[in-house]
């Protein structure tokens, strides 16, 4: 950053500079390798399904007040939001051998476990070590509370590390072709996540043999998400960010100069490994360096950051909004889905006594709710699949109106006609959806560095500017609307259910939310040509 005053500076190295051969692409990376990086995805939202198959029953079996709801669902999403930004940045300076964005992701991904652990296992742990029933009541919500808070907390954002992970160590097309892979077994892994969470585990010799069906599950998650992590950590190779203060003779050039907001640098300077080794062509270049441009990076506070985040070019921000607005819409719907199911579309009544023929009845719509999520979740696969082939013809703002379109519609009839058999049938519209989050918005990000990276070759020896954004921060700027939808949600969509009286208004709000994206992505969103 530039020289205002303040202390904590470290000097950081620019060494694409002068450099003969420019930005030098990372190669291409096999399809193996995208297949394993994406598994991340896939232990993310196995985990993910399984909370929101258990974390109701689990939160009501430890006699949780009402009182404490809201807390419990909304804590997580605003430090997510007020942090994921830092941590973002913070990975952008990570000095650390093993790479930036992997160390971030190993400590997120036992995070993860942790929090399961707390809140699959906390009530069984604590009645077996705590005798007296007042002191085991308290005990049993607390952890309970912390593991659903710390899970969601870690689940909300390991997605920023994972995407700038890919973003350092591809290609343009590698990026988008992984992309494409992230929301392929995102799919893959919510939909095994619903199936696994739907089975009766008590009545089978694995739930009589772990204890309870919460036992059975942590044993899944945890397992699958052990095995997801090493196979993403061990994809691909990620070389470490040198501070010249500590190696004051670099060893290798950067592919990657460093990215500032008006598109002359990117920010760092990473050394990009060929297949584990060294891009030969740099070392030549290394030698026909006359001179190498210094830069003072001062460390990262919430102040310069946000200082960094207001200022970031205006089609950063509206990729943003658009995103929040899509998260809004699809967190709307996606929150009251099975109670949607259970109260309107089947008329049970959740409030009855758990006896009776209307308590029944909602338990049943919530269950083929459930399915209809798993709906979700296969066919945001399969249209991930086809996405890579609609995108030659009708272009990302293609994919960005289609989903957003077809979302509104299909909550817009549901909400107006709710009917079993069509409602099921709509749900792919949901699996639409959730692809085009997944992958739209970071296809327009990747481009929008690129197109920073060609402006970068054209005009070479400019000084860097003082945004301190890096990849990490623009990818956790995205990722963070999703927590930010999450408090509109929480703290918004009960205020209008309380209103209307019906959870049908949450239906309608996700449809006008979605037909308002529409529009927003047709007419602000900028796409590169």
């Amino acid at each position: 950053m530039g020289d205002n005053g303040q202390t904590g500076t470290h000097t950081y190295q620019s060494l694409a500079d002068n450099c003969p051969f420019g930005s030098v692409e990372p190669p291409k990376r096999p399809t193996g390798r995208l297949i394993m990086h994406s598994m991340a995805m896939f232990g993310r939202e196995f985990c993910y399904a399984v909370e929101a198959a258990y974390v109701t029953p689990v939160l009501l079996s430890v006699g949780l007040p009402k009182s404490l709801y809201s807390m419990v669902w909304l804590l997580s999403p605003v430090l997510g939001f007020l942090l994921q930004p830092v941590v973002g940045s913070a990975s952008d300076h990570c000095q650390s051998r093993w790479g930036r964005r992997r160390p971030y992701i190993l400590t997120l991904g036992i995070m993860m476990l942790l929090g399961m652990a707390l809140y699959l296992n906390g009530d069984a742990v604590v009645s077996a070590l705590i005798a007296n029933p007042r002191k085991k009541l308290v005990w049993a919500i607390t952890i309970t509370m912390i593991g659903v808070v710390l899970f969601d907390f870690a689940a909300d954002f390991i997605d920023g590390p994972i995407k700038a992970y890919l973003f350092d160590v591809c290609s343009h097309q590698d990026k988008e072709k992984g992309l494409h892979y992230h929301a392929l077994f995102t799919g893959f892994g919510g939909a095994l996540g619903y199936l696994l969470g739907a089975i009766d585990w008590a009545h089978l010799e694995l739930g009589r043999l772990l204890g309870t069906e919460f036992q059975v599950m942590f044993f899944f998650s945890a397992l699958m998400l052990t095995l997801s992590l090493i196979m993403h950590l061990c994809s691909i190779p990620e070389a470490s960010l040198r501070d010249v203060a500590k190696d004051i003779v670099p060893q290798q050039l950067s592919r990657d100069p460093p990215l500032s907001s008006d598109g002359m640098h990117e920010y760092g300077s990473i050394e990009k490994v060929r297949n584990g080794s060294v891009n030969p062509e740099l070392v030549v270049c290394r030698g026909k360096i006359k001179k190498r441009t210094k830069q003072t990076r001062k460390a990262m506070t919430m102040r310069s950051l946000l200082r960094a985040l207001v200022h970031m070019p205006p089609h950063y921000r509206y990729l943003c909004v658009s995103h929040l607005i899509g998260w809004t819409a699809f967190l709307s719907n996606m929150l009251f889905f099975t109670d949607f199911m259970g109260q309107i579309v089947y008329h049970g009544d959740p409030y009855s006594m758990h006896n009776s023929t209307e308590f029944l009845i909602y338990e049943k719509g919530v269950e083929v709710g459930c399915w209809g999520l798993c709906i979700n979740s296969v066919f945001s696969s399969l249209y991930s699949y086809f996405q890579k082939a609609l995108v030659s013809y009708i272009g990302l703002k293609g994919l960005y109106f289609m989903g957003y379109l077809l979302f509104g519609l299909g909550t817009g009839f549901i909400g107006l006609f709710p009917n079993v058999y069509s409602t099921l049938v709509l749900c792919a519209s949901f699996g639409v959806m959730s692809s085009t989050l997944y992958t739209v918005p970071f296809n327009l990000l990747a481009e929008y560095h690129q197109e920073e990276e060609k402006e970068r070759q054209q005009v070479q020896g400019r000084g860097l500017d003082s945004s301190g954004r890096g990849k990490g921060v623009d990818c956790a700027a995205l990722t963070c609307m999703i927590q930010l939808a999450q408090i509109l949600v929480g703290g918004g969509l009960g205020f209008l259910v309380n209103m209307a009286g019906s959870v049908i208004v949450v239906v309608i709000t996700a449809s006008a939310v979605a037909l308002i994206g529409t529009c927003f992505v047709a007419l602000f969103v900028r796409y590169v040509d």
